[in-house]
């Protein structure tokens, strides 16, 4: 069976005046890689592309361990905890950041909450609770585990309530109130000599260009979103891209036709967040995905254990 790990921050510290990004400390990383280590064996992107069958029903637990976002400090932090344990990973970046030099509206987002709370945030956005129903705000806090209610409803309503166009229209003067768009740029992101470095390891995925809710657009966008990306990173490192991390990763977003999107723009494997191990008879373009917290020496794995591992 295959146990996909996924994370984004790993930082020494998260302190801020809202906390609204959040991840591991560089400990607690490398503290959890051993905690895996004793489970089970890690492979590396080519295994599982190589003997995708066998490492499904075998019985033994593979893990594979996954990075979304292309952010500098999973090179600083986590790439040098890996190397010194000798495991290997995938990072997936989205090619927008470089490209067109932006910052994705998501991590936008993430820096605006970082120094305004969930309730302002709504007000300055003059985004009202009222507009969910109540099964949206019970689907907002199923999506968002992590987040109080606030919080799992601002996410919910800018990221499944808004398209791409309505969200950044509104993110961006607010942004650019607070923060210089080309700083914040260059200390998030990784450089493009990162990303040659990840790709001749074979460490290289996509992660789209534009941090798009796939499943909530047009097919022909959607397929733009998934070649852009791919030929942007295949033309930079000369090496094939044949992974692909979903943004948000939810049943949403991840639907059968984006699957056989990301087929007809020839991804060969495709990662959802929805939790669960792989194993035999799963579609090879959406497999299941842990957050890091949900597994051995994460946040959550005390409350969900019988959830994951029954």
């Amino acid at each position: 069976m295959l146990i996909i790990s996924n994370y984004h921050y790993i930082r020494p510290s998260f302190n801020s005046e809202f906390p609204s990004i959040y991840g591991l400390t560089p400990k607690e990383f490398e503290n959890q890689l051993i905690k895996l280590r004793n489970l089970g064996e890690f492979i590396s992107p080519q295994d599982l592309l190589t003997n995708f069958e066998d490492v499904l029903q075998r019985k033994e637990a593979f893990f594979l361990v996954t990075f979304d976002d292309g952010l500098k400090e999973q090179i600083f932090y986590a790439l040098p905890i890996l190397e010194q344990l000798k495991i290997p990973a995938i990072f997936f970046p989205n090619s927008i950041n470089h490209k067109e030099n932006k910052v994705s509206t998501v991590h936008k987002i993430h820096l605006l909450r970082s120094v305004m709370s969930s309730q302002d945030f709504l007000i300055r956005l003059s985004l009202e609770q009222s507009g969910l129903t109540e099964k949206e705000k019970e689907r907002a806090k199923e999506v968002y585990i992590y987040d109080d209610k606030d919080s799992a409803i601002l996410k919910f309503i800018l990221n499944y309530k808004l398209n791409y166009h309505q969200q950044e229209k509104i993110i961006a003067p607010i942004f650019n109130l607070f923060f210089d768009e080309n700083e914040k740029k260059e200390e998030l992101y990784m450089t493009e000599a990162h990303l040659k470095e990840l790709a001749s390891k074979g460490y290289l995925g996509s992660h789209t260009h534009s941090h798009y809710p796939l499943g909530l657009l047009e097919p022909d966008v959607v397929l733009t979103e998934l070649q852009v990306s791919k030929s942007y990173f295949e033309k930079l490192t000369n090496k094939s891209i044949n992974f692909l991390a979903y943004p948000y990763g939810t049943e949403e977003v991840c639907t059968a036709e984006v699957a056989e999107l990301a087929k007809k723009a020839g991804y060969e494997i495709g990662l959802t967040t929805k939790r669960g191990m792989n194993t035999i008879h799963e579609n090879p373009l959406l497999l299941k995905r842990f957050d890091c917290n949900d597994l051995p020496g994460g946040k959550s794995y005390r409350d969900l254990k019988n959830e994951i591992f029954n």
